[in-house]
C-alpha cells in the first residue's frame, strides 16, 4: 500500500508522522514544490523580520530525518502537476507515482501585484526565499509600502517600524481586515498603525507601480499620489494551489478553486482527503459551513486527521474544531477563535483596556477577538466548542473586565 502526500507544508508533515504514529508501515511519498522539507511559516512574516534576529529558516525535520527516521520517499523541487483519480496516480513532471491513499496538502499561492513580474524590490511573503529577500530589504533601510492591511502585511509594517523605517499601507477597504474580524475591530487595528507611525492609505486603490533601472521606485494610488518605495511587499491574499487538480474529478469551490471537503476531509473522489489552506471543510460546530482556514493549528490538525482517515477510511469521524489564529503587531498580541461571521459583535472590552470583542450568531457565542488579552482567548475557545449561550459569554466578559 502507498500513502502519496501531495505538499511538503506543515499539513503534509503531519500527516506523514500522523501515518507512521498509528502503526502504518507501507510506502510514504512526500511531493513538495520548494526545495526545502517543511519549515514553520509563521516565523516568516514574525520573528524571521524582526531586526537583530538570526535570518535562518530551520525545517521541523531534516530531509535525512524524514527519510530514515519516517522513511519517506521525498521529491521535492516539482510540484505535482496532475491527478487521475480513476486510475490512482499522481503526475510529477514526467514521472507518474501510483497511491492507494492521497493527502492533498498543497497550500495556497499568493496573489501577485499587476505590473510586478521581472521587477526587482517586489515581493510576496509565502517561502523562505520570499522572506530573505524582505529581510535583506529591511536591513539596508527600504522605504516600504504595504499592499493590503492583513495579518501578513501588518506583521511586515510592524518589522519596518522596529526598525524606525518609513512604512505605508495601501487597503481597498475602508478599515484593516474588515472581512476577517469586522469594523468594530478593524477600528482598533487601524489605530494600532497609527500609533505605531505606520502610514494608512485606506478605500485607495493601486494604480500601479513606478520603477527606474528594472527596481521599483515608488507605488502609484487611484488618487494620483506616488508613494516611494524601495521594498514593496503585496499581502493581497491567496489562491489555493490547485491547478494540477484540474479535470481530475476532485470538486474545486466555484469561487476560489479550493478542494471541497466534507467533515472528515473526504474530497469525494476514492481515498482522496484533503488538509491545510487548499482545503474547504464543512464544520460542523457552525452549521456544517464550509472553511477554508489559512491558520497554522487548523492546518496541523487536519493534516494528522487527513491521513488517518485516508488509511482507514472506516474509522473516520468529523472534525470539528474551533478555529484560531493569532499576530504580532508592534509589540501587541492579537488573537481570534471561531468564526468571524456574525450577527452581532459586542464590544465587551474597550481598547483601553486591551479591547475583547465576541461575536454572536443566533443565541450562542461563535467567535472572539482580543488584543493584550492572552490569558483569556482559550476559554473564550472552550465557550464555542461549547455551544454556549450568548449570555454566558457576555457574563464572562463582564468578568474579566471587571478584573482587570
Amino acid at each position: 500500500m502507498t500513502l502519496v502526500v501531495a505538499g511538503a507544508s506543515l499539513a503534509g508533515l503531519r500527516a506523514v508522522e500522523s501515518a507512521r504514529r498509528h502503526g502504518y508501515r507501507g510506502r510514504i511519498v512526500l511531493i513538495g514544490a520548494e526545495e526545502h522539507p517543511p519549515y514553520d511559516r509563521p516565523p516568516l512574516s514574525k520573528s524571521f523580520l524582526a531586526p537583530h534576529t538570526p535570518a535562518r529558516v530551520v525545517p521541523f525535520r531534516s530531509a535525512a530525518e524524514l527519510r530514515e527516521d519516517l522513511g519517506v520517499d521525498l521529491l521535492l523541487g516539482a510540484p505535482a502537476t496532475g491527478l487521475d483519480t480513476g486510475a490512482r496516480t499522481v503526475r510529477v513532471g514526467e514521472r507518474t507515482i501510483r497511491y492507494d491513499a492521497l493527502v492533498i496538502a498543497t497550500g495556497a499561492t499568493p496573489r501577485r501585484l499587476r505590473g510586478a513580474d521581472g521587477l526587482a524590490g517586489v515581493h510576496t511573503l509565502r517561502t523562505a526565499e520570499d522572506a530573505l529577500a524582505v529581510r535583506a530589504a529591511l536591513d539596508r533601510g527600504a522605504r516600504t509600502v504595504v499592499v493590503g492591511a492583513g495579518f501578513i502585511g501588518s506583521e511586515v509594517a510592524s518589522a519596518a517600524r522596529a526598525r524606525g523605517l518609513p512604512v505605508t499601507i495601501v487597503e481597498a477597504l475602508d478599515l484593516p481586515l474588515t472581512r476577517s474580524i469586522g469594523p468594530q475591530a478593524g477600528t482598533v487595528c487601524a489605530d494600532l498603525h497609527r500609533a505605531a507611525g505606520t502610514g494608512l492609505r485606506l478605500s485607495t486603490a493601486v494604480e500601479g507601480l513606478e520603477s527606474a533601472g528594472g527596481a521599483v521606485t515608488g507605488v502609484r494610488l487611484a488618487t494620483g499620489e506616488v508613494l516611494p518605495a524601495d521594498l514593496v511587499v503585496a499581502g493581497i491574499g491567496v489562491t489555493p494551489a490547485t491547478g494540477w487538480l484540474e479535470g481530475s474529478g476532485v470538486t474545486l469551490h466555484e469561487r476560489d478553486r479550493g478542494v471541497v471537503c466534507d467533515a472528515t476531509l473526504a474530497t469525494g473522489a476514492p481515498g482522496v482527503y484533503a488538509a491545510g489552506d487548499v482545503a474547504h471543510v464543512a464544520n460542523p460546530l457552525f452549521g456544517g459551513e464550509l472553511m477554508r482556514l489559512e491558520h497554522w493549528t487548523g492546518a496541523a490538525e487536519q493534516g494528522a486527521a487527513a491521513a488517518r482517515h485516508a488509511l482507514d477510511p472506516a474509522a473516520a469521524r468529523p472534525l470539528a474544531p474551533v478555529p484560531y489564529f493569532w499576530s504580532d503587531w508592534y509589540g501587541h498580541r492579537i488573537q481570534f477563535v471561531g468564526a468571524p461571521h456574525a450577527d452581532e459583535v459586542l464590544v465587551a472590552v474597550p481598547a483601553e483596556a486591551g479591547f475583547t470583542a465576541l461575536y454572536r450568531r443566533g443565541d450562542r457565542i461563535t467567535g472572539a477577538l482580543t488584543v493584550d488579552r492572552p490569558r483569556e482567548i482559550m476559554k473564550y475557545r472552550r465557550l464555542i466548542a461549547a455551544a454556549a449561550p450568548w449570555p454566558d459569554a457576555v457574563a464572562f466578559a463582564a468578568t474579566t473586565r471587571a478584573a482587570a
